[in-house]
């Protein structure tokens, strides 16, 4: 009977467990070489859509966790989940969306050993 109970609160809890919303994928367009100073357009690829409230026009915030090795604490692992940006929806699907990059102020984050979003980087809707 302990079995089955144990087994039935699995079933039901599935869904409540949290996922996290990350940039699964990108694209961007190609530099023809041409035009100098060239700013190219990138889009990236979300996992979370409509049923997570996210619809056209939509901030979302990007955040990068960045995991430092304490070398004076036992060696003891710190992690830090940093914003490092924003993006805006452009399009909305019920489990996805793309979006491309929003202008954010970088004087208040820290130095990253790669600047651009990549996917892996956290996203969450921004609430503000």
């Amino acid at each position: 009977m302990k079995i089955i109970i144990l087994l039935f609160s699995f079933i039901i809890s599935e869904p409540i467990l949290a996922r996290t919303n990350v940039i699964f994928s990108m694209t961007q367009e190609l530099s023809m070489g041409l035009v100098e100073n060239e700013t190219i357009g990138k889009n990236y690829y979300i996992n979370m859509g409509a049923d997570q409230g996210i619809k056209k026009d939509s901030i979302v915030d990007v955040f990068r966790v960045i995991s430092i090795q304490n070398p004076y604490d036992n060696k003891k692992r710190v992690n830090y989940r940093v914003k490092i940006g924003e993006l805006k929806v452009l399009h909305a699907s019920e489990e996805a969306s793309i979006a491309a990059l929003k202008e954010y102020e970088k004087e208040n984050t820290p130095i990253f050993e790669l600047p651009q979003f990549m996917i892996g980087d956290h996203v969450s809707i921004n609430i503000d």
